[in-house]
């Protein structure tokens, strides 16, 4: 459960859908298991809760035990559908799946006899001897328990299913006796159970969503006994698709040891992987020449047709990715561009300037929809909600420093003043609103409600912030020359990328590959570089820029094998493979700069205004 009250019971939105086999191969399991596949022993009396190992097998499949080995098997050839062949291999090695006592747990959870699940959980935390002695029936129906399982806490899941099924069925005064007599007693998880008593209000058509749950029994009921198994010894009760787990692992940790991975296909479980470093987007292939000016931001489309790039010229460019041709050049600003983000269609883009102003603009054809002017400070970022419909916009401004608009220019919500903010996110699942301020802190709110959920302080100032596409982790340019990757549930930092040089300047630093595999950022040494997410390693640093700092960098989401880097040298820079050079590249070509091509006056990019 979440320490804040609000995940969904049971963790049911946190578990794929196709973490659980299906209602009917469930069902041809437990028909299956069902207590009937126990085994003499030797004395004639039934040996529960002990699997029988074949007599004649060695113990050990290539210093592996071969009972576990076995018992995977058989559970796994009943959810890819073989039973029959699960059966044959049960009979012939003489394990069984699971013990008696699990078969009948699982077949009254699945059934929804919940005073008899009940009963089983209870019987399974007695402790007998000193003289008592357990009569036959519950020693057959006691569960192998792991060390630190919590009674009240298993059965505030079985009384909780119990009490949405109620409410399902619009049963409300039982449902309401079960809340008063059966989950108010056990004193577990308040804040869960504040949230369950206001679901007696909530109206039919809502409850699904207002509880996390799919309302589906068959279903909810299986998820309902994985989140039990866990209290459950798996020698008695493996998890729930355990082969299927134990071979993610081995294809994770193949991805992992592979430096240049660079590809959403898995690794064949055939043969040992590793992917050739020439695959991977090291050279230049084009440089654009088009601003006249330090380059502070790019960023390609969603569907990685388009690039957008935008600078201290003013000015804000859209290319064609095929031809790399400019479709539109937005000159309405009045100041430095910092910063222009993609609408989740593609077909908007907002942009923000040191003018104090935010532009959503038509990609389409070029033209400014709706000026944003609330502000009375620079405009450092924006950050579409996932639907489309609204935005956010992040400011030094200390009075509106985050504000949400509606895609007509509405204002929908301001955050309490008192702050600035540097950068902001929003997490795809529309959850969370995360900005971080220029005073070493990280806000996160919950977007739904507005309401503030925790701020992290930061041992130095954050540039840039930027989340995972499974909403689980914030990646933070910090500069202490130092990007971290941050849990953003219990806020732990998982992982420290170092080398790159970061001091003075605003750097976006960003994921990168076809599976978020890499962590990529700019520096101040003019150079690119990247890790490897991972496992940390610095898998290249890149020669990229002629001098001054690398401000942002975009990875194609479209074509893992291209990235783009903007420059303090007026250039943006599109790598790719050595033998995917651009026709029209021009690698040896170098654009003079002149003038005041390197002076960092602007509020927007020097760290040391804030």
């Amino acid at each position: 459960m979440r320490p804040d009250g609000v995940s969904s019971p049971n963790n049911f939105s946190q578990l794929p859908k196709s973490s659980a086999a299906s209602s009917s191969q469930k069902a041809a399991v437990s028909r299956a298991l069902n207590g009937q596949s126990t085994h003499p022993s030797s004395n004639g009396e039934m040996k529960v809760g002990r699997l029988q190992k074949a007599p004649a097998k060695t113990t050990s499949y290539f210093g592996h035990d071969r009972e576990e080995v076995t018992r995977i098997l058989i559970q796994s050839l009943y959810e890819l559908g073989y039973s029959g062949s699960a059966e044959l291999l049960s009979k012939e090695s003489g394990y069984q799946l699971e013990s008696p006592a699990v078969a009948i747990f699982r077949n009254a959870v699945l059934g929804g006899r919940w005073a008899e699940a009940e009963r089983i959980l209870v019987q399974s935390f007695q402790q007998y001897g000193n003289g008592h002695i357990e009569d036959e029936t519950a020693s057959k129906e006691r569960l192998a328990l792991v060390e630190n399982a919590d009674r009240n806490e298993m059965l505030f899941y079985l009384r909780q299913q119990k009490f949405l099924e109620l409410l399902d069925t619009r049963d409300l005064g039982a449902a309401l006796m079960v809340l008063r007599h059966e989950l108010t007693p056990l004193n577990f998880d308040i804040g869960r159970l504040h949230a369950l008593s206001s679901l007696l209000m909530c109206p039919p058509e809502h409850l699904h969503d207002q509880a996390g749950w799919d309302g589906s029994i068959g279903s909810s009921r299986e998820r309902l006994l994985s989140e039990l198994s866990k209290s459950i010894s798996p020698s008695v009760m493996i998890p729930d698709n355990r082969l299927a787990t134990l071979l993610d692992h081995v294809k994770q940790n193949q991805i992992n040891q592979c430096l240049y991975h660079n590809t959403a296909l898995p690794p064949s479980l055939y043969s040992d992987h590793m992917c050739d470093r020439n695959d991977f987007p090291l050279s230049t292939r084009l440089e654009l020449t088009q601003h006249s000016d330090e380059v502070w931001h790019c960023q390609f489309s969603h569907d990685g047709t388009k690039l957008v790039t935008a600078g201290r010229d003013n000015s804000v460019i859209i290319y064609d990715t095929s031809t790399f041709e400019v479709i539109h050049k937005l000159q309405d600003h009045e100041a430095g561009v910092a910063h222009a983000v993609w609408s989740p269609d593609d077909s908007k883009l907002i942009t923000c300037s040191q003018d104090r102003t935010a532009r959503v603009w038509s990609t389409e054809t070029g033209r400014c929809l709706l000026t944003i002017n609330h502000h009375r400070q620079p405009v450092t970022a924006a950050v579409w909600a996932p639907n489309g419909e609204s935005f956010v916009t992040a400011s030094l401004d200390l009075t509106s420093q985050l504000c949400h608009w509606s895609v007509r220019g509405q204002p929908l919500h301001m955050w309490p003043s008192g702050f600035r903010v540097q950068d902001c996110a929003i997490t795809p699942d529309g959850r969370r609103l995360i900005a971080v301020d220029v005073e070493k802190k990280i806000r996160v709110f919950n977007f739904v409600t507005h309401e503030e959920e925790y701020i992290l302080p930061l041992k130095s100032k954050a540039t840039s912030i930027v989340v995972s596409k499974d909403s689980r982790h914030m990646l933070v340019n910090l500069t202490e020359c130092q990007i971290q990757l941050i849990d953003i549930e219990t806020t732990e930092v998982i992982r420290r990328f170092q080398g790159q040089k970061q001091s003075t300047f605003i750097i976006r630093s960003a994921f990168g590959g076809a599976a978020e595999n890499f962590v990529v950022s700019g520096s101040e040494d003019s150079r690119i570089y990247v890790w490897h997410k991972e496992n940390g390693t610095l898998v290249e640093t890149l020669e990229g820029h002629l001098s001054g700092c690398v401000n942002a960098i975009s990875w194609n989401p479209a074509d893992p094998g291209m990235f783009a880097s903007a420059g303090d040298d007026c250039l943006v820079k599109i790598w790719g493979r050595a033998s995917d050079a651009h026709p029209n590249s021009t690698p040896n070509k170098r654009r003079a700069i002149t003038g005041n091509g390197y002076a960092r006056t602007s509020a927007l990019r020097s760290t040391s205004s804030f």
